[in-house]
């Protein structure tokens, strides 16, 4: 039987992907900020990890895709790539990443845009890097998303993904799954009166293939070199994989 689509509305008939941008643009406003409370400020580290990871590599054209309110393409501007496209469903979420941009007049170099990850509007081969930050489990078609990522992606590129994935510890594994389906979405309910929204980033995270499960995803989706770096503990995990050389 096949497994159960995790969607924000159980009571809702629309698409995943129609209801992941209603919820963004429902929460967008407490967003941030309901960020750094969940994860007690440890996702800006986990991002400084990306950054750190493409630094060495020295991308000129970087895509982040669901970029939300832009922290991680904000972030790679530390690579000192020359051109930086983040893009998102959510119009509510890109608005906030737009002022960040704009604040520290960075416009030039980042670009805020309107974008699926299953139709992405670039040419083959044209990014140099392509990342993704607590995205991929929105994805509607996950296999489409990746083949998309792959396409634009120049051969030899990578692909760095942040996730959230389930402890392995037991102990932590039980705090964990206490934390993420009682306590955040409590703390959701609190900030954003959207209990719904925050019980969906929980369960998408509890139901999301992560560590091999996910490395078997990725290859199947035509990517090599892959490898996935746990963070904290095992509560999230970033994976590098790259296009492979014609």
């Amino acid at each position: 039987m096949a497994k159960k689509q995790v969607v924000p509305y159980q009571n809702k008939k629309s698409s995943k992907k129609t209801q992941v941008r209603q919820m963004f643009d429902g929460i967008s406003p407490q967003y941030d900020l309901m960020n750094r409370i969940i994860s007690g400020g440890i996702d800006v580290k986990w991002r400084k990890n990306v950054v750190a990871i493409l630094v060495a590599q020295k991308p000129q054209k970087i895509l982040d895709v669901a970029t939300g309110t832009g922290d991680l393409a904000v972030a790679l501007i530390k690579t000192q790539a020359t051109e930086i496209i983040g893009i998102d469903i959510s119009a509510g979420m890109l608005d906030l990443g737009k002022q960040k941009v704009k604040k520290n007049h960075w416009e030039k170099t980042i670009k805020m845009e309107i974008g699926d990850s299953e139709n992405i509007d670039y040419a083959d081969n044209y990014f140099d890097a392509v990342t993704v930050a607590f995205g991929v489990r929105n994805f509607e078609n996950l296999d489409k998303g990746l083949s998309e990522i792959l396409r634009v992606l120049r051969p030899g590129g990578d692909l760095v993904v942040l996730e959230t994935a389930v402890p392995q510890n037991y102990l932590m594994r039980q705090f964990y799954r206490f934390y993420t389906q009682f306590i955040m979405p409590a703390i959701g309910w609190v900030f954003s009166k959207d209990k719904s929204a925050y019980q969906y980033l929980s369960d998408s995270a509890a139901a999301f293939p992560f560590g091999k499960a996910f490395n078997n995803i990725l290859a199947k989706n035509g990517f090599i070199a892959i490898e996935d770096i746990p963070q904290t503990l095992g509560v999230a995990s970033i994976y590098r994989a790259q296009k492979p050389m014609p």
